[in-house]
């Protein structure tokens, strides 16, 4: 029987060279061995870098929202200068309710009178045309200024500076009229009775049966005849505002004497009775029993805003107002 001797030589690569003899024949076979080779060594500068989030890490806040301030000059009214600054019809009638406790659109008005509104402009694109976030009313030397509100159903809302409303609780005109045809006077020659004396309210021009509404919420005071007024009512508006509408041709169905009337509503229709030379309704506007000319008396606004929503507003508006000065 042959003899059988094997030897392990050392090859290259890290595999093992096994020399076979069997008798007088012999066999070099090469086989594959697994080896890994050591790992080089690791310097400084090859240790990785683990970057852990910092624990009081604050995310970098938002950019502030571009804006862009428009202006235009009054050429005939407010509502064509604002139509000229994008500004739609709704939002229009809104500014024009806002501004009626300062400015009074039919007499304080001039041409070259300036208007200004700032826009919210979207990231990378053109002014958006919505409700404008500030609008400042220049006329003559007095600059008004009125602030973009959302409440939280998302409806816009107008205030002050400093977070009061600019919404009227009082209407400042509670007809449809065609022209002053006589102003407030502490002093005048009375028409119909020939002799001087004041004229505590304004007279304002309109057609029989024009309807007249309460210029703010209130209770029914009296409603009938008076000598010199004619058909009359008196309303007690909130304190200390109260309010005369006379020379009414009729009143409105059911009104009565202690009746509790909302703003806007009908109380009676425009007419000549009592002391009067023409249709028009005779209105007036006392405080604390005091006749104030209703055309230039400061009305109440509506509920102003509270606690941090006004302080947070109020800072804002105050940014904006820089902004609509610079």
């Amino acid at each position: 029987m042959p003899s059988l001797s094997s030897t392990a030589l050392p090859g290259k690569a890290g595999r093992l060279l096994f020399t076979c003899a069997i008798g007088s024949l012999s066999t070099i076979v090469i086989c594959n061995t697994l080896h890994r080779p050591p790992a080089p060594p690791v310097g400084k500068d090859d240790t990785p870098t683990v970057t852990l989030p910092q624990r009081n890490a604050r995310p970098a806040p938002p950019p502030a929202p571009a804006r862009t301030t428009q202006s235009a000059t009054v050429d005939e009214t407010f509502s064509d200068a604002a139509q000229t600054l994008g500004i739609d019809d709704s939002t229009i009638a809104t500014l024009t309710e806002a501004f009626a406790s300062t400015v009074d659109m039919r007499r304080d008005i001039r041409k070259g009178d300036t208007l200004s509104v700032i826009y919210e402009r979207p990231q990378g694109g053109a002014a958006a045309h919505d409700e404008p976030l500030a609008v400042r009313l220049t006329t003559g030397a007095s600059s008004h200024d009125v602030f973009l509100y959302r409440d939280p159903a998302g409806e816009p809302r107008w205030y002050s500076k400093d977070g009061e409303s600019t919404k009227p609780a009082f209407s400042r005109y509670p007809v449809a009229f065609t022209r002053v045809s006589s102003d407030f006077s502490l002093r005048r020659f009375d028409p119909v009775v020939h002799r001087w004396q004041s004229h505590d309210g304004v007279d304002l021009a309109a057609p029989i049966g024009t309807p007249v509404h309460a210029a703010a919420q209130g209770t029914v005071k009296f409603v009938g005849r008076q000598t010199g007024y004619g058909k009359v009512v008196m309303l007690e508006n909130p304190p200390p505002y109260s309010t005369v509408y006379a020379h009414l041709s009729r009143f409105a169905k059911g009104l009565r004497n202690g009746a509790t009337v909302r703003r806007g509503q009908v109380i009676g229709y425009v007419g000549e009775t009592g002391w009067a030379t023409g249709p028009h309704l005779h209105y007036e506007v006392r405080v604390d029993d005091v006749a104030m000319d209703p055309l230039t008396v400061e009305l109440p606004g509506d509920d102003p805003l509270q606690g941090e929503a006004r302080r947070r507003f109020a800072k804002e508006a105050q940014a904006l107002s820089a902004e609509l000065s610079s």
